[in-house]
């Protein structure tokens, strides 16, 4: 009775799976985001894969979610597992929030800045898989994993600045011709600088758990 028990329940290694899996979908995500501000005839397709990977993420989130409540057994706390779960998702979610917006205003070109936050976005994107992958040997990998967080918020930290640089760009550009155009581009650097903002929020979960865990 106790081996059928054992076997019908979630095991430790499946949490670490879907951990892979949702970073996975940021990376595909980010990278979906980026083509799109390629401009032109490349948004449609790669607004469409925004959502599509959004949508395989909200799926693995409901994976973890009912993996914990069957669970006896979790890699690390509960809480910890849901928190890093939601912050996992939340990243992939306002990426989707920034392509509905292109879409909403039927955006077709971009700002040089723009381009370069979703690419700094991949970078942090490949860094939190590189870090969820690190996670089933935290306690022998926990000074690789503060690095990546450091990385993390380092990426922040340039996109705060390409955020800042880029506002003031568009509004000299628009000042005297262009109003929508400045409130619409001001928008998409609001949710591309919380997407960045939102990776900066797992690399924190990340760290606090090896805190913990340590």
């Amino acid at each position: 009775m106790l081996g059928l028990f054992k076997a019908i329940m979630p095991k430790e290694d499946a949490f670490f799976d879907l951990f892979s899996a949702h970073a996975k979908t940021l990376v595909a995500g980010a990278e979906a985001l980026h083509d799109l501000t390629a401009g032109g005839d490349a948004v449609e397709a790669a607004s469409a894969r925004v959502y599509k990977y959004e949508d395989e993420a909200d799926e693995i989130t409901r994976q973890v979610m009912l993996a914990v409540r069957r669970s006896f057994i979790t890699p690390f706390d509960r809480s910890d597992i849901q928190l890093l779960t939601t912050s996992l998702d939340d990243a992939i979610d306002q990426m989707r929030k920034t392509a509905k917006v292109v879409s909403l205003f039927e955006v077709k070109t971009f700002e040089p800045q723009m381009r370069e936050m979703t690419k700094i976005i991949v970078e942090a994107a490949k860094l939190t898989e590189e870090a969820v992958a690190l996670l089933p040997k935290m306690r022998l990998n926990a000074h690789q994993l503060n690095e990546i967080a450091i990385k993390i918020t380092q990426i922040e930290e340039q996109s705060d600045q390409m955020y800042d640089q880029g506002r003031k760009e568009l509004f000299v550009a628009h000042r005297n011709s262009d109003p929508m155009a400045f409130i619409v581009g001001i928008d998409i650097y609001s949710h591309l600088e919380k997407v960045m903002d939102r990776f900066e929020d797992v690399a924190n979960r990340i760290s606090g758990i090896v805190v913990e865990q340590v």
